[in-house]
């Protein structure tokens, strides 16, 4: 009688203890909406559809000779920022606060986190993987600045490092909870900071130590195939609604503002551009109308669910003239951007910060809206990014070539860095 007693009380604690924990994930999973979810869901991988996006933006714009290499640039930055996200990456960035500064270390290799766990109104793991899609691109937008020079290996090394030490402790500032910009009411919707502004400045870090490529200014270093690039800007267009509008965490109606800043940004963009090459050359050129596109897509970025259509507008306007004039100026200044990182995402990136805090009305009041104080905090954050990125980037590559030099012998240069760093060749005619 006691071995049976024995039994059914055992059998009780286990189905009331099943029962005790269903109740449990079913009052947490309550929490989650499934339009937010699925959408989510898609603009995760919306975001992640810009890689190959960028490879091919950033691919058509280099010479033949080189276009595995720069694409692979982009493809290597999946696996390993993919991979670093989920040890370290996210803990530090959107771990418990630590001094204002970084997130701790309680979510390593997403420990504590489950399928149960809830973020908002999403599965945490959907949050987790949104946010490791913008850190996947963030390093892989400074490899046009570093093309056709810079060693693979200490690439590779380059964008682990560089995430773990500047990209995370940036993103926790600005989205983490507890950041200093955070608390301070900096406004960055999808990541004008975070991720432009960090990644093209660190680009000017970077090319100040590796040097221009050979030839440049001397010899015509021209895109090898424009097409590729027209793609690719395609392409990026499309991810890029996901990496705004997702921004929103929610199939809602900032989502849909987000939405619809992002396409009138990028129109805009892309006109202003190509009507100032038509006013300075004469005509307009493909590349131009390329490059506009993602102009406005980087300057909208900050802004996306704060401001009205109309300032959406006004800003990807304004933002194709001041980033054409950026690249202007950097043939009269002689520094070798080679794909413009610096010109587009640094210049764009920062003149979005700030037109925020002019602009916006939307869940968060601008200098229109009488709040001048905005202007003097985005230039906190802009200023902070800035500074932080540069010094930190230029340590970085400076211990880097030390270690593992930075740069391709001459001879190397020469051939190509994919028969060189790859052992391939992108076309066999």
């Amino acid at each position: 009688m006691k071995f049976k007693s024995v039994i059914i009380l055992v059998f009780f604690s286990i189905f009331f203890g099943i029962g005790a924990d269903a109740a449990y994930a079913e009052e947490t999973l309550s929490q989650i909406n499934g339009a937010d979810t699925a959408w989510m869901l898609i603009s995760t991988a919306l975001v992640l559809l810009m890689l190959p996006g960028l490879a091919l933006f950033y691919g058509g714009m280099v010479r033949k000779k080189n276009v595995l290499s720069s694409m692979m640039h982009s493809f290597v930055a999946m696996a390993v920022i993919g991979v670093q996200w989920v040890v370290i990456g996210y803990t530090l960035s959107f771990g418990p606060d630590v001094n204002h500064f970084i997130g701790g270390l309680d979510h390593l290799f997403l420990k504590g986190i489950g399928p149960e766990t809830v973020q908002g109104t999403i599965p945490a793991y959907v949050f987790i993987m949104f946010q490791g899609m913008f850190a996947i691109i963030t390093p892989a937008l400074i490899s046009g600045a570093i093309a056709e020079r810079m060693k693979f290996s200490t690439y590779v090394v380059f964008i682990f490092l560089w995430s773990t030490l500047v990209y995370d402790p940036i993103a926790h500032w600005v989205w983490g909870t507890g950041g200093w910009l955070l608390n301070m009411g900096a406004l960055d919707y999808a990541g004008g900071t975070v991720v432009h502004i960090s990644s093209g400045i660190s680009a000017l870090a970077a090319i100040t130590l590796l040097g221009k490529r050979k030839g440049y200014l001397e010899v015509g270093i021209f895109p090898h195939n424009l097409t590729l690039t027209l793609l690719g800007a395609g392409l990026l267009w499309f991810g890029w609604f996901g990496f705004n509008a997702g921004s929103a965490l929610a199939a809602n109606g900032n989502a849909a503002l987000a939405f619809t800043n992002t396409q009138i940004a990028a129109a805009a963009g892309s006109l202003s551009w190509m009507m100032s090459e038509w006013v300075i050359q004469k005509r307009p050129s493909a590349l131009g109308a390329a490059s506009g596109i993602v102009a406005g897509l980087v300057a909208i970025t900050p802004a996306a669910g704060f401001v009205e259509p109309m300032w959406a507008l006004v800003i990807g306007l304004a933002v194709g003239v001041l980033c054409y004039s950026a690249i202007l100026f950097k043939a009269r200044a002689g520094y070798d951007d080679s794909l413009d990182a610096f010109g587009v995402h640094g210049v764009g990136g920062t003149f979005g910060a700030l037109a925020t805090g002019v602009f916006a009305t939307v869940n968060g009041a601008g200098l229109i809206a009488g709040h001048g104080k905005q202007v003097m905090v985005q230039l906190t954050a802009v200023g902070a990014t800035t500074i932080y990125a540069f010094t930190m980037t230029l340590i970085l590559v400076w211990v880097l070539n030390k270690i593992m030099g930075l740069r391709v012998t001459s001879d190397e240069e020469n051939t190509g860095l994919d028969q060189t760093q790859h052992g391939e060749i992108g076309y066999h005619f």
